[in-house]
């Protein structure tokens, strides 16, 4: 565990250049009297590291000081070649780059791990998009990507869900977050965290103005708030429904975000209760797609909800006659 912490620290001041004993100790998770004796370990072995007291002192290596040893155990060789789908890294322009930055990897790996880093990249693949995610429509993360790396404001017409027309904002982003296939700008609008789908971005133009980031806050911190707003919406009605055993799966899988609980499964019954929590009463019709599979038990207003939904559906294609525009069709051939 030492020999690995030397090397991390030994990596971490070739990449970053000075660094300071507490940030160190935190990003290892020791104490900082531990990382003095640990440089000086560094530096009985040869490695010329040093440190400066004082308010803007810290620890650094020697100038012109590299290594050229990667120190990757075998489990670290296989993870780097452990990536995403392609998708992610060709919508950033990055697909002929990461092909080659792992070719200068495995080259570099010390040789017994590298059949081992080839065996993981040809047997195991993460596709982190949906099944059946539809259509996409086309995103240009170009001016996106620009601002994000260039540290400079944003001005955006966007377009939210639901709504025909688009909005302007001024925005400070932090970075750009891909989800189950999906891009995200995250970004600050007046001081606070907002969230931007990039399929929604009509156009995108940078500012002069450098962006103004609250201090001492990263693209995860601004991240982590989003997302838990997003997945702990509170739901305002508990809903208590009965599903037929064959479509259990299918319905635990499309109605996920909306469980309150995993239901309680004998593995015999023919019906299973779940419990759902809505945020709206509308939300219910939903159910519909099961059709005659999933039943509503309580409470009586989302019950008698999509009883409403399903004798509109039902009077569409009930009712008597022709639709107006085919019978003037025909009679315009007679």
């Amino acid at each position: 565990m030492k020999s690995d912490r030397l090397l991390s620290i030994l990596l971490l001041l070739q990449t970053r250049g000075r660094v300071t004993a507490s940030e160190l100790a935190a990003r290892l998770e020791v104490s900082v009297r531990t990382i003095y004796r640990d440089i000086e370990a560094l530096s009985t072995s040869g490695v010329p590291v040093y440190a400066e007291r004082g308010r803007h002192g810290g620890i650094e290596l020697l100038a012109g000081f590299r290594t050229d040893v990667t120190g990757l155990t075998a489990d670290e060789s296989r993870a780097l070649f452990i990536l995403a789908a392609q998708g992610a890294h060709a919508a950033l322009g990055l697909d002929s780059a990461l092909g080659s930055a792992l070719r200068k990897v495995m080259a570099a790996l010390p040789a017994p791990h590298r059949p081992a880093a080839e065996a993981t990249a040809r047997r195991i693949l993460v596709d982190a998009t949906r099944w059946k995610g539809g259509p996409q429509r086309s995103v240009d993360l170009a001016t996106l990507q620009d601002a994000v790396l260039a540290d400079r404001r944003l001005r955006l017409r966007y377009r939210h869900s639901g709504e025909r027309e688009t909005r302007a904002y001024t925005v400070d982003p932090y970075g750009l977050v891909a989800k189950a296939g999906v891009w995200y700008l995250v970004a600050d609008r007046r001081g606070l965290p907002r969230l931007f789908r990039a399929d929604r971005v009509h156009s995108a133009a940078l500012l002069d103005d450098p962006v103004k980031r609250r201090p001492g806050v990263e693209l995860a911190d601004v991240w982590e708030v989003l997302r838990r707003q997003v997945e702990e919406r509170p739901g305002g009605i508990d809903v208590t429904v009965r599903v037929r055993r064959d479509r259990l799966d299918l319905f635990l899988r499309l109605m996920a975000p909306y469980l309150a609980e995993l239901p309680d499964d004998d593995g015999e019954s023919a019906w299973v209760t779940a419990r759902l929590s809505l945020g709206v009463v509308g939300e219910a019709r939903q159910l519909l797609q099961f059709s005659d599979r999933v039943e509503v038990l309580a409470p009586p207003e989302v019950r008698a909800e999509v009883a409403r939904a399903a004798a509109s559906v039902t009077g569409l294609y009930q009712r008597v006659g022709r639709r107006p525009e085919e019978k003037s069709r025909s009679d315009r051939v007679l």
